[in-house]
């Protein structure tokens, strides 16, 4: 079954939980041990990319052991069009819809399209909108963040990523953002669409991920958390028990 099938399978279902892997941040073993530890704590599928461009050698290096550490299925998040390894079971081909540079919305889409269409991997269309903070992803990405507050500006994104197709829509308060985005502004979001919502940035904690699967998230993300821990099945097991608590 194609990831999307199993995403939309779930969707009302029950939540599901991805962990972020950035191959810029540690070895390509230390990858292979978040990513196992990662399963065990209860993670459905791994992501793997970041804001900081690596070199392909590196990405596939990354996919190939992360699978074989964890099992489970990975999916691309790239921040440049070099970030694409063949050995992934999909790629979330996405357009960060408030960037201020055409690049991040569809120049690099162009380039990579024909690239990512002779790998034969799994492509799942998906808007990327960034909230303040926004941290590296903001800036490197060039975007006019979303107000954390600004839930009409927010549902109209949100709005705009279904009507052009898109499969997905991520809400990204960036990568070890202080505060997650505000329960009152994903459900306000929710409530404007059909298509899953996934939400990452800033949830650290069981009762972060409680809030924000409470408030419609259908997906969380969690990378820096991971990243970090001296124990990573300690840290992951619990944030992922209280988002899959909430029906």
């Amino acid at each position: 079954m194609k990831i999307i099938d199993e995403i939309l399978e779930a969707k009302g279902k029950k939540k599901l939980h991805m962990t972020l892997i950035d191959p810029a941040s540690q070895s390509v073993e230390k990858s292979g041990k978040i990513a196992k530890e990662a399963g065990m704590a209860g993670s459905d599928y791994i992501l793997i990319g970041g804001s900081t461009s690596v070199s392909g050698q590196m990405v596939d290096a990354t996919v190939v052991e992360v699978k074989k550490a964890s099992g489970l299925k990975t999916i691309l998040f790239p921040g440049s069009a070099e970030m694409i390894s063949g050995h992934a079971d999909a790629i979330f081909f996405m357009s960060l819809l408030n960037s201020r540079n055409i690049k991040f919305i569809m120049g690099y889409q162009v380039s990579s399209a024909r690239f990512v269409k002779s790998l034969g991997i799994e492509t799942i269309p998906m808007g990327y909108i960034v909230f303040e903070p926004g941290m590296t992803v903001g800036k490197v990405g060039e975007a006019n963040l979303v107000g954390r507050e600004d839930r009409n500006l927010a549902s109209s994104y949100v709005a705009a990523a279904e009507l052009l197709g898109m499969r997905l829509v991520y809400l990204e308060a960036g990568s070890g953002a202080p505060q997650h985005i505000p329960p009152e502004t994903i459900d306000a979001a929710k409530r404007e669409v059909s298509i899953p919502v996934i939400v990452g940035g800033g949830i650290r904690t069981p009762s972060a991920a409680e809030a924000v699967s409470r408030a419609g998230a259908d997906i969380i993300v969690t990378g820096t958390v991971a990243e970090r821990a001296s124990s990573i099945l300690d840290s992951l097991a619990p944030i992922i028990r209280a988002l899959k608590g909430v029906s």
